[in-house]
């Protein structure tokens, strides 16, 4: 893939956002230690088809929440089925017993080389489905991660801008994260990054994608799981390793003829080398009615293969990384869950544990809900 800026000079520009920050101390990456459990606190929902700055609320697929200000971005992966790839500035009020109120305070668009948004870029709309947002811990600028579309030759992309989305660096991504529309290799359709996470010490990221690579072996189905790639990046987008995730299968049958589906929505990092990963499993009844499953998995990478030199997994020998169980969804004292593929850590509340945010995309469709859970993470 073109990275439409030099990285190197993009550093140099970056080197200037500190300034432009938000005010306040960073801290690089999470304080959060470890998580054993997760405990419900409130749920929120957006009204279908809701309007702020002339834009339509939902397709959220992204959120992040900023130390310095106290506030979140949150990011649609909308392609212009109502306006141009944009995200939010919101903020959240609530404390360990309620979750109280969501309000949106600012509107932006993520903007190309040129400075303008994908509805007026000459690629036009169909180049960008933002999937992911980080707020970066040393500087306070902002990643995105767009999964890409084999189905219209749309490569996905991992891009470094500042926070009123103007972008800074495009990082050069492996060649089999690329996608090829007359040949089933590299990234399949719709699906490669879902997830970004900062390591703790900001110096690197981690990517997730949503399917495997067709060189990594079959989709799940509700006989058996798959494993996909997750990536660690440096900064310059330099690979520093890759390790196979194992994912669930399906954990039901759909009705006949129908489509059922399980992937990876979302990661975050933890300092004791664990990721969270957010599977979300979509099924579809005899009726044509959509259930979702989702799970919260912590993985340990630390005794799993490096496979970055692997240019396929299936039929290779390699270790893959484990995984434990943190919260299943829908065996909660909760309200169902819906389509969840975003999330982050908050602020402490005053017992010192910090909460977790999850939010939904409606897909703007009709039925579907906007939704946003809160819980106090316990260590």
């Amino acid at each position: 893939m073109m990275r439409l800026i030099p990285y190197l000079a993009a550093l140099a520009a970056g080197a200037a956002l500190a300034a432009c920050a938000p005010t306040g101390q960073r801290a690089p990456g999470s304080t959060v230690s470890s998580v054993s459990a997760l405990r419900f606190i409130g749920e929120l929902r957006v009204a279908h088809h809701a309007m702020f700055g002339d834009t339509m609320l939902g397709g959220f697929s992204g959120l992040d929440y900023d130390p310095a200000s106290g506030r979140w971005l949150i990011e649609s992966d909308d392609r212009c089925t109502r306006s141009p790839a944009r995200y939010y500035d919101a903020e959240l009020d609530f404390d360990a017993t309620a979750f109280r109120s969501l309000r949106f305070t600012g509107l932006h668009y993520f903007l190309n080389a040129d400075g303008q948004d994908f509805a007026a870029a000459a690629a036009g709309c169909s180049r960008a489905d933002v999937e992911s947002i980080r707020i970066d811990p040393l500087d306070g600028s902002m990643w995105y991660a767009s999964e890409g579309d084999r189905r219209d030759g749309l490569e996905p992309f991992i891009r470094h801008a500042t926070r009123d989305g103007a972008l800074l660096a495009e990082l050069p991504l492996p060649e089999n994260f690329k996608v090829h529309k007359d040949e089933l290799r590299g990234s399949r359709y719709n699906a490669t990054f879902e997830g970004l996470a900062f390591a703790p010490d900001g110096r690197s990221l981690w990517a997730s994608i949503e399917w495997p690579l067709y060189e990594d072996g079959p989709i799940p189905t509700p006989q058996h799981g798959a494993v996909v790639r997750m990536t660690q990046f440096q900064r310059d987008g330099q690979v520093l390793r890759q390790f196979a995730y194992p994912l669930d299968a399906i954990p039901a049958e759909p009705g006949p003829g129908r489509e059922a589906e399980n992937g990876v929505s979302e990661i975050l990092a933890l300092p004791d080398g664990e990721l969270l990963v957010l599977e979300r499993a979509t099924v579809q009844d005899a009726a044509g009615v959509y259930t979702n499953y989702v799970r919260l998995y912590a993985t340990d990478a630390r005794g799993a293969s490096d496979v970055k030199a692997l240019p396929g997994l299936e039929g290779k020998r390699y270790t893959p990384a484990r995984k434990r169980l943190v919260l299943d969804f829908s065996k909660q004292p909760m309200p169902r869950a819906y389509n969840l593929e975003a999330m982050s850590f908050g602020p402490r509340l005053p017992n010192g544990h910090t909460t977790m945010v999850f939010a939904s995309d409606d897909n703007f469709g009709k039925g579907q809900v906007t939704q946003f859970l809160l819980f106090e993470v316990l260590p």
